[in-house]
């Protein structure tokens, strides 16, 4: 069978490699074009070791400064790792991904996620945000499986795909407040009875696409902590901070 590599150059003669967002020419498939990179918002520095909200520019960075928030309601998880802000650019990769159902973008949002994360040292789950049955039937996949599968790839982690269930389905949130949220979403989501011996006191890294809220990783990090895990690490590809960027 011939490699991959190999069929490329037939494969961009077929199809002439594009940008997803601007639809201009670019040296390979799944890459973005020079001005399009730069329409994708980084999270910036100083900010929040735990949330990465921003921080006064008085907080030098890297020295695990705490927001307020944060110190008044510390966060159940260890640390939060977005690859973008959400904004119009981004959000165009993500439903391009999920609704548009183009999975080759799976493999570029996972590359830009696991170069913007930090080192995972030791052994690490990589677990993804679960969807409920009858929402993959329907969409014929789950957008936070391949993204986990690209980051355990890249990572060299396990990937631990079917970890976490959302055993039962759930309304939209879209419009919700945090606290309509977070009711819709209480006890949905359980951990894998196959799987519980050995979460118990590991390092988990969960993996979403797009954090807004937080409402579902906090259901997801509740059922996490609830059989002893050790560390739990949220990556996602885009979150939304109303500090720094409008939600798009």
């Amino acid at each position: 069978m011939a490699s991959p590599h190999l069929l490329t150059p037939l494969i961009d003669l077929v199809f002439p490699p594009r940008c997803p967002l601007c639809g201009d020419a670019v040296a390979e498939q799944g890459g973005l074009c020079a001005a399009c990179w730069q329409t994708l918002p980084a999270p910036g520095e100083p900010a929040c070791a735990l949330c990465q909200r921003p921080m006064p520019d008085t907080v030098t960075p890297g020295e695990g400064a705490i927001c307020a928030p944060c110190m008044k309601e510390p966060p159940r998880h260890d640390g939060i790792a977005a690859a973008t802000l959400y904004a119009e650019s981004s959000r165009k990769l993500v439903l391009a991904l999920k609704h548009g159902r183009k999975l080759a973008l799976a493999t570029l949002l996972g590359r830009i996620m696991a170069s913007r994360m930090p080192p995972l040292d030791g052994d690490w789950l990589v677990v993804p945000v679960p969807l409920h049955r009858w929402r993959i039937w329907r969409r014929g996949f789950n957008q936070s499986d391949l993204l986990a599968e690209h980051i355990a790839r890249a990572r060299g982690a396990v990937l631990a795909v079917d970890a976490l269930q959302r055993h039962r389905a759930t309304p939209s949130l879209g419009g919700l407040s945090r606290r309509e949220r977070a009711v819709a979403l209480k006890g949905a989501i359980v951990a894998n009875a196959r799987w519980r011996e050995r979460l118990r006191g590991a390092r988990v890294l969960l993996v979403d696409d797009v954090m807004t809220s937080g409402a579902t990783t906090d259901a997801c990090v509740t059922a996490l902590r609830k059989i002893g895990v050790g560390q739990v690490r949220i990556a996602c590809f885009a979150r939304v901070i109303d500090e720094v960027l409008p939600p798009a």
